[in-house]
C-alpha cells in the first residue's frame, strides 16, 4: 500500500489524505491508483457514510508535478494513445467523487491547484481555510485542465465565471472562493477540523438511502430536463417513505427527540 495516500475510517467517515507534503501533495500515480481503489470500495461500502478528501501538511493538492512535467516524466507511458488512456483511468477519481451514492467532502486546508482543485470540485460539499490559496493553474503551465474541473467549475459558478478562472487564473482565498460559490464554507484556521468533522459526521450519520437518492437528483439535474427530473424525484422520493429511517424520522419529529438512522 502506498504511503501517498492514507486512508482512514471513524464514526462511519472515511478519510483519504493526500500525503506528499513535500511537494504540496502533487498527484503521483501511485496516489492516484489507490484512490480509485478506495473510492469504489467505500462507494459499496455500508460501514461507509460519508467520505472526506484532504491533504497533509498543511495543502489540499497542488494538482499534477510540475517538477516531473519539467523532468519530462510526468508519464510513464510512451505516444499518444498511452499517455490518454493512463490519464483517462486516473480521472475516473473524479467521477467516483462525483457520482458514488455517498456524500463526499473536500476539506481544503491550503493551497487547491489545478487537478488538486478539479477533485474538490468533483466534491459534494467543499469546506477550506480562509486563507486557503486556490487556482486552477493550468494556464500557468500552459495545459487546457483535466479531471473533469471545466465541467465542475462551468456548473458551480456559471460559464463565464468559469472560463475567467480558466483562463486568467487568479489565486483566490478560501474567503474569495466562498464569495462565488466556489466553496460552501470558509472558516479561520483555527475553526477547520470541527467544521469538517462536524458535517462529516452529520452527512455520515444521516438517512444514507435519502442523501443518494438526493445526490442522484442533484446529477441528474446537471443533464436532464425538469420532466425527466420528476419522475425520477417521485419515484426515489416515494422509495425513501417506505424506508425504515423515514419512519424513524417521522416518528422522532412527533415525540421532539433527535432519529438514529440505520441507513436502510
Amino acid at each position: 500500500m502506498t504511503q501517498d495516500l492514507l486512508v482512514a475510517v471513524e464514526d462511519r467517515v472515511a478519510t483519504l489524505t493526500m500525503n506528499r507534503p513535500d511537494r504540496r501533495n502533487a498527484m503521483s500515480p501511485a496516489m492516484l491508483d489507490s484512490m480509485l481503489t478506495h473510492l469504489d470500495r467505500f462507494a459499496n461500502d455500508a460501514a461507509v457514510g460519508a467520505v472526506v478528501l484532504t491533504g497533509a501538511g498543511g495543502a489540499f493538492c497542488a494538482g499534477g508535478d510540475v517538477k516531473a512535467m519539467a523532468e519530462g516524466t510526468e508519464f510513464a507511458e510512451t505516444g499518444l494513445e498511452g499517455k490518454v488512456r493512463a490519464l483517462r483511468r486516473s480521472m475516473e477519481t473524479a467521477r467516483l467523487l462525483h457520482e458514488m451514492p455517498k456524500p463526499t467532502l473536500a476539506a481544503i486546508p491550503g493551497a487547491a491547484a489545478g487537478a488538486g482543485l478539479s477533485l474538490a470540485l468533483a466534491c459534494d460539499l467543499r469546506i477550506a481555510v480562509d486563507t486557503a490559496k486556490i487556482t486552477t493553474a493550468f494556464a500557468r503551465v500552459a495545459y487546457s485542465g483535466d479531471f473533469g474541473g471545466s465541467w465542475f467549475l462551468s456548473k458551480i459558478v456559471g460559464t463565464a465565471k468559469a472560463r475567467e478562472l480558466y483562463y486568467l487564473a487568479p489565486v483566490l482565498t478560501g474567503a474569495e472562493a466562498q464569495g462565488i460559490g466556489l466553496v460552501n464554507r470558509a472558516v479561520a484556521q483555527d475553526a477547520f477540523a470541527d467544521a469538517v468533522g462536524g458535517t462529516a459526521r452529520a452527512l455520515a450519520n444521516g438517512p444514507a438511502v435519502a442523501l443518494g437518492y438526493m445526490k442522484r437528483n442533484m446529477n441528474a439535474a446537471e443533464y436532464q430536463p425538469l420532466s425527466a427530473c420528476l419522475d425520477q424525484e417521485a419515484m426515489h422520493h416515494t422509495r425513501c417513505g417506505m424506508t425504515e429511517d423515514h419512519k424513524e424520522a417521522a416518528a422522532a419529529f412527533v415525540a421532539k427527540r433527535t432519529p438514529v438512522f440505520h441507513g436502510r
